[in-house]
């Protein structure tokens, strides 16, 4: 059975029910409103004309991500980023950790002298946005070439393989995936990793703010990140959708994760190192 963790509602290796919504908006070549838990991001993309000037007649497209926060995401209401003099730099931070990962997996080259646009917009903030925005435009940038293909607006894939990200971290010396505001704000230790589908890894973030992290602890860490990788991508395929004629019911209830009843590690970071 899998062994429920009071604290948070779920075992230690098991991602929230992930929820998904698609054409949320009309004019967007394709989004994605994504639920993780109770967070929720919007992810749009769009196909225009024109590259930055750096690549001007070079006969190759570009891809760009804007990521924000609205003003009542999290539990306290925040100041709208566009009334504010200068850019938030979380977010700048945040916006090209997206346009990177994304980057790294797509053929600029199949669009030449256009840029894909992706808008992350967080509606609700309860821990890992960043990594909620990143799977989530994965998912959109994917319905959407399969539309330009139709199309006609370009002629071969431009997505070479789908990513997905998750957040792992060590609170009071045991490790938890998917860390919602709580973990994360108890965590001695948390990291981001953005991976894709065939397990090739794309970037980590992540560090130790109250002591440092052995090499053998990280390693645990990145087997813990992988579990919740895999349980990411097995919601993506079963595709568990919010009900669009009646938005508070939901078609699957829960994403089932595809844990094994027998293979459920104990993921305690002191007794894995203990045994090690």
């Amino acid at each position: 059975m899998i062994l429920k963790n009071d604290f948070i509602g779920r075992a230690y290796n098991e991602v929230r029910p992930i929820y998904l919504q698609y054409d949320v908006f009309g004019n967007a070549d394709a989004s994605v409103l994504f639920i993780q838990g109770n967070t929720k991001v919007l992810a749009s993309v769009t196909l225009q004309d024109g590259v930055p000037a750096f690549l001007k007649g070079q006969k190759q497209g570009w891809l760009a991500a804007e990521y924000a926060m609205l003003p009542c995401a999290p539990s306290k209401r925040i100041v709208r980023e566009s009334s504010q003099q200068n850019k938030n730099s979380r977010s700048v931070e945040i916006s090209r950790l997206i346009g990177r990962s994304l980057r790294s997996v797509v053929d600029i080259f199949a669009i030449p002298e256009k840029t894909v646009w992706v808008d992350c917009d967080v509606l609700s903030a309860d821990g890992g946005t960043r990594v909620a925005s990143i799977t989530a435009a994965s998912i959109a940038l994917k319905i959407a070439q399969d539309r330009w293909l139709n199309n006609g607006k370009i002629s071969r894939n431009i997505l070479k393989e789908e990513i997905a990200a998750i957040s792992v971290g060590v609170v009071n010396n045991q490790i938890y995936l998917d860390l919602d505001f709580a973990l994360d704000s108890n965590a001695s230790t948390d990291f981001n990793f953005v991976v894709t589908r065939s397990n090739k890894l794309i970037e980590i973030q992540g560090t130790a703010e109250k002591e440092p992290l052995s090499l053998e602890a990280f390693e645990e860490l990145k087997k813990m990140a992988l579990v919740g990788i895999a349980q990411v991508f097995n919601a993506i395929d079963n595709g568990a959708k919010i009900d669009e004629q009646n938005p508070k019911k939901l078609e699957n209830n829960i994403v089932k994760n595809n844990l094994k009843e027998n293979k459920i590690p104990l993921f305690s970071l002191a007794n894995r190192l203990s045994n090690n």
